[in-house]
């Protein structure tokens, strides 16, 4: 019997070694959903309760296993519904496919029934955007979807009238252009190498400074040794993106943790005091906090060409791998016997140190977010996966979730969303059964698409979804006073019990409001077999402060509560009592 459209394209998928698709069965994709029923022993289906979090699924399948990631939706609204998820993807390098389904091949343009121009929506996001034309077409445009995206680490898009997906190759009649046999499935990850001569010029660069500091991100995982054996040898503090949080262990005695608004102190001071910066793996968007144009020469490490000088005046450019290109660089590189301004920063690091440590063990009430982060890091087994939001979470993540060798991160680093949290932890609990994963959520994002926690109760995924709740926008409401030096506005919540909503989808919940109450209630959350929730109400006056506040945060600040910010006497409260601690 011939081949259906919707069965040549499940089949071609497999053929490329996709096990999983994220996504919500419809009209509009009927026919590859028949394919998908037919081989589910070959293939698994997981069912979301929205699009939006299929896609948030598959960009996670992706970041966490290097493979590729594959989300599903039909036609019209289930399309439109992924396009936050994609987006992520596309904007964090991860190689995801979207497949939508489409109105009757002859309806197109007829303004049928939830039809909308699916090819232009996708023409932004997508890298490979093709509407498949019949069972023939499937065979080429699969391989070619599949191979577009691994090496484009990017979004690539099928669509398919939903009359064409049940179309045979009987019935498609060949091209006299159709050549049979002439596309294959064969894809190799590119491993690529600067010339000799340029990494001689960098490293000419890197051994004539004085002061040199290395800044990595995601595209420097699995370099972290190099990047370490490089420290060592030049007393270079290792400085990281978030989304490369995990590629040099926080344990380690060369970095200096993370850099930004939610950064640490010496992270700042190895910026501000450098005269050479080593770029490996990232465009960190933020250029407040690269050295001053001018103040430091730079060698940058990037396997995109497009990106190199993106953010920083460069001076030696290396289109790379980043593991490969170091381990030809290392070499070259003399030792440097000055260690005056790593040792400096490294003092910095411990003062550092000391003053997230104070933070995690405050006894106040309310409790105070940096005492959760800080316990749930310490409860952490040494392959877990984690998971956080965008928001203040993000802050608390950042600096008190330590990452050891092993461990795996990763959020919506350039979008930035919101609710990405907890369908990352999904994704990475079914690509993973074995390992811890756990969500460090806020309250704002996960309500977006609580939903959803359903789907890891549904396929017995025993995610651990933690989440800070503090009944505020908590982020937007610190920027509209710190940034702004305005009152807040709209950013309060109503409360939700989370822990009875964990109950009422099948799994566990548990709360915790006192700090002597949070390591029991995550040692038991951690020790179940089922998915859980623990709800952990924070202070919500606690500010996530900026490693150096600058005056013009605090005229803002101090505008902004004299403009009629509510509680703002909690606020000045809050923040001089920590602030005292500090200093203690």
């Amino acid at each position: 019997m011939a081949k259906t459209t919707g069965e040549i394209l499940v089949e071609r998928l497999i053929d490329w070694g996709v096990d999983t698709i994220f996504g919500l069965p419809g009209d509009g994709i009927n026919g590859i959903f028949e394919a998908l029923r037919v081989a589910q022993d070959k293939i698994r289906f997981i069912q979301t309760r929205h699009e939006e979090s299929a896609a948030f699924m598959a960009t996670s399948y992706a970041k966490f296993t290097g493979r590729l990631g594959v989300c599903m939706a039909t036609s019209g609204p289930g399309a439109i519904h992924l396009l936050n998820g994609l987006y992520d993807a596309k904007l964090d390098h991860a190689p995801v496919l979207a497949i939508t389904g489409h109105t009757f091949h002859d309806q197109i343009g007829m303004q049928y029934q939830q039809e909308i121009d699916i090819m232009t929506l996708f023409k932004d996001v997508a890298a490979y955007n093709v509407m498949i034309m019949g069972a023939r077409h499937a065979e080429t445009v699969v391989d070619a979807a599949c191979r577009s995206a691994l090496n484009s680490r990017s979004v690539a898009h099928l669509t398919c009238p939903v009359d064409m997906q049940d179309w045979t190759l009987d019935e498609d009649p060949k091209s006299m252009k159709k050549i049979p046999g002439h596309t294959s499935k064969n894809w190799r990850p590119p491993i690529v190498v600067p010339h000799r001569a340029q990494i001689e010029s960098a490293a000419e660069v890197i051994n004539t400074g004085e002061k040199v500091a290395i800044l990595c991100g995601q595209g420097a995982r699995g370099a972290g040794d190099e990047l370490e054996q490089i420290a060592e040898m030049l007393g270079a503090p290792i400085i990281k993106a978030l989304l490369g949080k995990d590629v040099v262990p926080d344990d380690s005695p060369y970095t200096t943790g993370g850099i930004g608004l939610l950064g640490t102190l010496p992270s700042e001071k190895a910026i501000e005091g450098c005269d050479t910066l080593l770029l490996v793996g990232t465009s960190m968007p933020y250029l407040k906090w690269y050295p001053e144009p001018g103040q430091a020469r730079a060698v940058q490490i990037d396997i995109d060409p497009s990106r190199i000088g993106l953010r920083y005046p460069v001076e030696v450019g290396l289109a790379g791998d980043a593991g490969a290109t170091l381990g030809e660089l290392i070499p070259m590189l003399k030792r440097k016997q000055d260690r005056t301004y790593f040792d400096k920063i490294m003092s910095y690091r411990k003062e550092w140190d000391d003053r997230m440590q104070t933070y995690q063990e405050m006894q106040d009430e309310p409790m105070k977010p940096q005492v959760l982060a800080g316990t749930v890091s310490k409860l952490l087994k040494d392959n877990a996966i984690v998971t956080t939001d965008s928001g203040t979470i993000t802050t608390w993540a950042a600096r008190h979730i330590m990452m050891r060798k092993g461990m795996r991160f990763s959020l919506s680093g350039t979008l930035a969303t919101m609710a990405p949290a907890l369908p990352y932890a999904i994704a990475a609990q079914a690509a993973y059964p074995d390992r811890q994963v756990v969500a460090f959520a806020g309250d704002g994002s996960f309500t977006q698409l609580m939903g959803d926690f359903v789907t890891a109760v549904k396929y017995d995924l025993p995610i651990k979804v933690v989440i800070v709740k503090n009944n505020y926008l908590g982020q937007i409401k610190w920027e509209q006073i710190v940034f702004l030096g305005n009152p807040e506005f709209a950013v309060d919540l109503h409360p939700i019990d989370f822990a009875k909503f964990a109950e009422a989808c099948g799994g566990e919940g548990y709360r915790c409001e006192r700090p002597d109450e949070v390591r029991p209630a995550l040692e038991a959350a951690f020790a179940s077999d089922k998915p859980a929730i623990v709800e952990a109400t924070v202070d919500q006056f606690t500010p996530p402060m900026p490693a150096q506040a600058t005056p013009d945060q605090a005229y803002k600040f101090t505008k902004g509560l004299l403009r009629g910010q509510p509680d703002g006497t909690e606020i000045v409260s809050t923040v001089l009592k920590d602030k005292i601690r500090e200093l203690i």
